[in-house]
């Protein structure tokens, strides 16, 4: 009999995977565009356009407070389609999530201002604001579910980790867009209209990412799963209630997973979303310098993280993450020291190398929550311990930096902010066991979030 973490001796063909890795590295990219689109707005236009307040800091912090809310509905989304995803499957909701964040966002293009319909706007757009955080919830799990059960043990860290490109990859693209109409018209053009094209531009977005995310195959594992239970080998392939069980049995790797994630969210949203605020209103520089930062960090980002994710291959989950979170911890005062410079080669270096320390927690993160969960409610157990964590974390990090600065006019208390949150997730890892090398066709020990920190690889004796 093979031991549960044996790592499996069948791979699928290369080309399989790689079909399934760029479904859902296009379906993720397309959903993040979205959901980032609205971080740089709110940090831009929105702030004046649906919040306007006297004091520019105040309207932006109400911009950053409805980009929260977005994050609020992310858990329930978490909840819905790992639910539906755990009993009928993951490419479906896949499906469903992509046309949801795609609506909206394209809805909000369309969205008249404040000067046009009063206190209807933001309302309006905080609920196209929910629905976004609704279908991001059910997207990440799917997407690197979908990957890791298609892949073998032995690359999951690197073929995992490319759905996680999706958030350079979207962030990119948003940022991109924001800074080429920031180049080529005028801040009256881009505060009356130009501010909508790049949430119009959504829709052709998804139609591209819906052809794509059609074509991939269910994954096996679920597949394997279900067709056990049918044929009276298993038990039910999942259970009536899939969030329910993972409360109940999982709660130690929902508590892991959501430490895992509190230093990444909260790190990214200050170095991509805060830093806008923080360049154009704190330092008093255009916008473009903060964009174009942004793009060049976003480009090496994207580049790192596969290449932390074939790291965590060789050298486990927890010391790739530790190695990121780590020095985030340091660099969060570097940071701040080198924007303060107003130098735009040195504001580039302070964000790029803070997105390749991020990508350093965000690389191997697929995989390690993948790892966590049964196939039973792995979809759910991963969307909802992941989801938990934005709340906490991602929603609130530009608020509470927005906030800081507000209050004491410096990058001090922030700095220290991003430091403890890079610590908690350092604590975190460094209690949780490795999961490198598991089966994930089979079940997972108990305790898997703790205990014995040994690599799950290698075969052990029948």
């Amino acid at each position: 009999m093979t031991h549960p973490m044996t790592r499996p001796t069948t791979h699928p063909p290369t080309g399989g995977i790689t079909r399934v890795v760029a479904a859902s590295l296009i379906g993720t990219t397309v959903e993040w565009y979205d959901f980032f689109l609205y971080g740089s707005a709110a940090a831009l236009v929105f702030n004046t356009l649906f919040f306007p307040a006297d004091d520019p800091l105040v309207g932006t912090l109400i911009a950053f407070v409805t980009y929260a809310i977005g994050f609020a509905a992310r858990p329930l989304g978490g909840i819905v389609f790992g639910h539906f995803g755990d009993r009928t499957g993951r490419k479906k909701l896949l499906v469903v999530s992509l046309l949801m964040m795609g609506g909206a966002t394209f809805a909000m293009g369309l969205l008249p201002t404040y000067d046009t319909i009063g206190v209807a706007a933001p309302i309006l757009l905080t609920v196209l604001r929910l629905v976004q955080g609704f279908a991001l919830g059910g997207e990440w799990g799917g997407a690197v579910l979908l990957v890791s059960e298609h892949g073998g043990a032995d690359r999951r860290g690197f073929w995992a980790s490319w759905p996680q490109c999706g958030a350079p990859g979207g962030n990119l693209l948003a940022t991109g867009v924001l800074a080429l109409l920031a180049a080529v018209q005028s801040e009256a053009d881009f505060r009356a209209w130009g501010w909508r094209i790049p949430f119009l531009l959504s829709g052709v977005l998804v139609l591209i990412g819906l052809w794509v995310r059609v074509s991939v195959t269910e994954s096996p594992v679920f597949l394997q799963a279900r067709a056990a239970a049918e044929a009276g080998a298993a038990p039910e392939h999942a259970p009536r209630t899939p969030v329910t069980d993972v409360l109940r049995r999982n709660w130690r790797e929902v508590l892991t997973a959501m430490g895992t994630r509190f230093g990444e969210n909260v790190s990214y949203y200050v170095l991509t979303s805060f830093l806008l605020v923080y360049v154009t209103t704190h330092l008093h520089l255009s916008k473009s310098t903060a964009l174009n930062a942004v793009l060049i960090g976003s480009a090496a980002h994207f580049v790192t993280i596969p290449l932390w994710g074939a790291l965590s291959d060789r050298a486990g989950r927890r010391p790739v993450t530790l190695i990121g979170s780590a020095g985030m911890a340091l660099w969060a005062f570097a940071f701040f020291a080198l924007l303060d410079t107003r130098s735009f080669a040195a504001i580039t270096a302070s964000v790029t190398v803070g997105l390749v320390l991020h990508g350093a927690m965000y690389g191997p993160q697929a995989a390690f929550v993948s790892e966590m969960f049964d196939t039973r409610v792995r979809y759910s157990g991963a969307s909802l311990g992941s989801q938990l964590s934005s709340i906490a974390a991602g929603a609130l990090a530009p608020v509470i930096a927005v906030e800081l600065l507000k209050t004491y006019r410096s990058p001090t208390p922030i700095a220290l902010y991003l430091c403890l949150a890079a610590v908690v997730t350092s604590v975190t890892v460094a209690l949780a066991r490795e999961t490198r090398g598991r089966d994930l066709a089979r079940s997972a020990p108990q305790g898997a979030a703790g205990g014995d920190r040994a690599p799950l690889t290698g075969a052990e004796p029948t």
